[in-house]
């Protein structure tokens, strides 16, 4: 079962040269249900294509463009690890997902990668007043800070 997401009225991501930055004409997200790996995450992940669609979608707004790229989003793995796990160094909490970037006519505005988004890699993105050597990994802080560090890998690809 697949769960898809799309916003129509966003315009395209094109590639272009180095420093300048790209333009996006939709996203779209899907994550397959047999891709997220444990029961607890199933529950606690319940609207990750929705998150994860608008994050990309506020981080890109002024790169709206009707001759942009589509970009599309195949979440392969999502984990999420307890505060026991994390504390013994064996988090499984990541997201792991293709990034495709196609456009309907310019064939130099492809683009295919895989981007892993972890706990290690959302901690910049955690608030400085939260103690996270007592913050377990399944709490909606590591959530948010896991979409956004997610989102950020995409928008910073876009460049």
């Amino acid at each position: 079962m697949f769960r898809t997401l799309a916003i129509g009225s966003l315009a395209a991501l094109s590639l272009t040269t180095a420093g300048t930055a790209a333009t996006v004409k939709s996203v779209d997200v899907e994550v397959e249900l047999s891709a997220i790996e444990n029961p607890r995450a199933a529950e606690y992940w319940t609207s990750i294509a929705d998150d994860l669609e608008n994050a990309i979608v506020a981080k890109i707004e002024d790169q709206v463009s009707d001759d942009g790229v589509d970009v599309k989003i195949d979440l392969a793995e999502v984990s999420l690890s307890n505060g026991f796990e994390e504390n013994l160094g064996l988090a499984d909490t990541r997201l792991v997902g293709d990034v495709t970037m196609t456009h309907a006519s310019d064939n130099t505005r492809f683009g295919k990668y895989e981007l892993t988004v972890d706990v290690n890699t959302a901690l910049p993105l955690i608030p400085a007043d939260v103690d996270v050597t007592v913050l377990p990994a399944d709490t909606r802080v590591y959530y948010e800070a896991m979409i956004a560090a997610f989102a950020q890998g995409v928008v910073d690809r876009l460049k």
